[in-house]
């Protein structure tokens, strides 16, 4: 099993890798070119996207900043963006689904540390380099959710859909859907129900 299908599947891996170190630097370059870009170089940006996120089929709408570590385990539904600053460490799959709106200053983390320090701290090769070991779990953001302004969803996080995340929270548990939540760690506040809709019925 190669390091990247560890990876991928949530097992302890080597993020030194030289495939992993290849794709990632590839995501990392297109991400800078991306935020070099001006607003209205939209057919520039579609094009460095597609690159970036080459596993989502209707490109999202992102304000630059963004950073990705990989880009090709991210995927986005329809209808979906992020507001400046958006952080996606995608070491394992991250789902973002339908009409998702993400607001500036968002980081979804995959990445996960062993617990013990032995299995975390650096190790020595025969070579002398150095290099430790980590595992992910993936993060799924359903269709309709609404994140505000500096989030946090860590892995192994599911939020269910047409649920809202209030500003400032840490998600480290899943959400039901249609729910609001809140705070660190965050926790559901109550239902979204018919009766905060704002329009006349």
């Amino acid at each position: 099993m190669t390091e990247k299908e560890k990876m991928l599947t949530g097992q302890l891996y080597d993020p030194s890798d030289p495939e992993l170190d290849q794709l990632r630097l590839k995501a990392r370059k297109l991400a800078r070119r991306y935020n070099m870009t001006d607003e209205d170089e939209r057919e520039k940006r579609y094009k460095i996207l597609k690159e970036l996120l080459p596993n989502t089929l209707e490109m999202p709408d992102l304000q630059a900043p963004v950073y990705f570590d990989y880009g090709c385990n991210t995927y986005f539904g329809k209808y979906s963006g992020a507001n400046f600053h958006f952080t996606c460490l995608d070491v394992c799959p991250v789902h973002i689904g339908d009409n998702v709106m993400i607001g500036p200053n968002v980081t979804i983390a995959t990445p996960m540390h062993p617990m013990l320090p032995e299995e975390r701290n650096c190790r020595l090769r025969e070579d002398g380099s150095i290099y430790n070991l980590e595992y992910a779990k993936p993060v799924t953001i359903e269709n309709d959710c609404w994140l505000a302004v500096n989030i946090v969803v860590c892995g192994g996080v599911t939020i269910g859909e047409g649920s809202v995340i209030g500003a400032g929270s840490v998600v480290t548990k899943s959400i039901p859907p249609h729910s609001l939540a809140v705070g660190n760690p965050c926790r559901v506040v109550r239902e979204i129900t018919e009766e905060d809709r704002m329009e006349q019925r």
